[in-house]
């Protein structure tokens, strides 16, 4: 699986970046993207229409689904659980370091059920919202990838999550794209 968090400015990478994913990717990727409170999101629809692979904005007790985006809607944490299907789950439980969805939370939750199958990005934002989650990505086994923070328009969160965790690749956004292509190939 892929779980992806962004914040300020990251609009227009995850775009990019759901763009140039070809249409026979295979992993599920699951994406936080903090939103102004009170904010009906149209994420989803505006990054179904830049790729082949289905968006939907995440439901509760999805199961998730190989090849498939889902996109947390706003004001509820997105969380992975382990139940057979694996499935998604939403949640109003408080803010976390101020923000819900919690990109920390879907990071972690992921995390224990995928392991070393796990990849997490991290984008642009002006908060340090992930840099816990990518902690215990790392220390799960999964694979850390954290745009590189001059890449980034608000480079706090990607600063953030290199400054506490030994993060696998600090690249840029054509890089990102490049690893999880080739991650999905092997």
């Amino acid at each position: 699986m892929l779980v992806i968090g962004l914040s300020a400015g990251g609009t227009p990478l995850i775009k990019r970046l759901l763009a140039a994913l070809p249409e026979d990717y295979s992993l599920a990727v699951a994406i936080v993207a903090h939103l102004p409170q009170g904010y009906e999101s149209s994420l989803a629809q505006q990054l179904d229409a830049l790729t082949d692979l289905p968006v939907t904005e995440a439901r509760d007790k999805e199961p998730i689904v190989a090849g498939h985006v889902y996109v947390a809607p706003p004001d509820y944490h997105l969380l992975v659980e382990k139940n057979h299907p694996f499935t998604l789950a939403l949640s109003g439980d408080d803010p976390v370091k101020s923000v819900r969805p919690s990109i920390d939370l879907l990071f972690s939750s992921a995390a224990e059920v995928f392991g070393a199958s796990l990849i997490a990005v991290i984008l642009s934002g002006a908060n340090s919202d992930g840099a816990d989650g990518m902690a215990v990505v790392k220390e799960l086994g999964g694979l850390c990838i954290a745009l590189d923070p001059l890449e980034a328009e608000f480079s706090a969160m990607p600063d953030a999550t290199i400054h506490q965790v030994d993060v696998d690749y600090i690249v840029s956004l054509e890089e990102i794209i490049s690893l999880l292509i080739s991650v999905d190939e092997k």
